[in-house]
């Protein structure tokens, strides 16, 4: 698989230095910044990484699409949110800590975060999957 990089030149007095960020680091970083925000019951991804998962690999890339033009980068993110929730308000949320973080870390400009909801988690479902790990650590 080609691995797609971007390369952000950072200028110092002396000389110009190259800076190399892969597309895949901008992705875990949106991944980790939307997982994190309330509401959000998990992140999906496609059927690769559903294997991953399930082989006990964790995808911090899972549901998060990267487009890198120059030092503009647009991401798709595609979430499952919990059930209740105030959809339009959670990927807000989403849109402002991931465009944050990725500029801040990247120094790249964040154009665009699209938000995708393809699921809805009941709150059952999330306390049933918490008993079913604590029995099989017990």
């Amino acid at each position: 698989m080609d691995e797609q990089v971007l390369e952000v030149e950072v200028q110092n007095q002396e000389d110009t230095n190259t800076v190399k960020i892969a597309n895949d680091v901008v992705a875990t970083i949106a991944g980790i910044a939307a997982s994190e925000i309330e509401g959000v019951a998990g992140m999906s991804g496609n059927m690769v990484s559903g294997l991953s998962q399930m082989l006990g690999k964790k995808q911090l890339t899972k549901g998060v699409k990267v487009e890198i033009t120059d030092n503009d980068v647009a991401l798709d993110i595609s979430i499952i949110v919990e059930y209740g929730r105030k959809i339009p308000e959670v990927a807000g949320n989403i849109q402002l800590a991931v465009s944050s973080a990725v500029g801040d870390m990247t120094g790249l400009n964040v154009t665009t975060v699209n938000v995708h909801v393809t699921g809805v988690q009941f709150v059952e479902e999330a306390s049933a999957e918490a008993e079913t790990t604590i029995n099989t650590e017990e």
